[in-house]
């Protein structure tokens, strides 16, 4: 993907296909970084992760808020408690996708962009209760149909 490329986020199905949509919409609109939200399942605390979309074709962690604490949710050693909530900066390295389960047994997943949220089930709703996908695409991911999802097993 070259640098001068406007970037989006796609969404795809985890079992492979094109993309089922591209966030923004408007695919002359770059968008280089993203929040994903969601409740824990178990402990209902609410928990943020922004990613940054590199022109290298990666997924890049940014800050991570947790909003309180719970049984195998401890923040990590170098997290500040700021306001109630942990923040940190995961370290992960780049990720050619996230894969994120999309079950209806457990809230949605928000996706935020600038400031802006919706739900998983709502942007993409003909993958409800099946996994996706969410990778870096070209801004013209939807109208040239070439740009699939990375292979499994580069995810977290």
């Amino acid at each position: 993907m070259s640098a001068a490329a406007a970037l989006g986020l796609c969404i795809a199905l985890a079992a492979g296909g094109p993309p089922l949509t591209r966030l923004p919409l408007d695919p002359h609109l770059p968008l280089d970084r993203f929040t994903l939200a969601w409740t824990h399942s178990v402990e209902r605390i609410r928990w943020r992760e922004t990613w940054i979309i590199g022109t290298d074709g990666s997924l890049h962690a940014g800050e991570a808020v947790i909003e309180g604490s719970g049984a195998g949710m401890e923040p990590p050693d170098d997290a500040r408690l700021i306001d109630g909530h942990w923040v940190y900066t995961p370290h992960l390295p780049p990720q050619d996708a996230l894969t994120l389960a999309n079950s209806t047994m457990t809230g949605p997943h928000d996706i935020c962009i600038a400031g802006r949220c919706r739900s998983l089930f709502d942007i993409a709703p003909g993958a409800r209760n099946r996994p996706v996908r969410l990778f870096p695409c070209p801004g013209d991911a939807l109208s040239s149909g070439s740009t699939t999802a990375p292979e499994a097993g580069t995810a977290r």
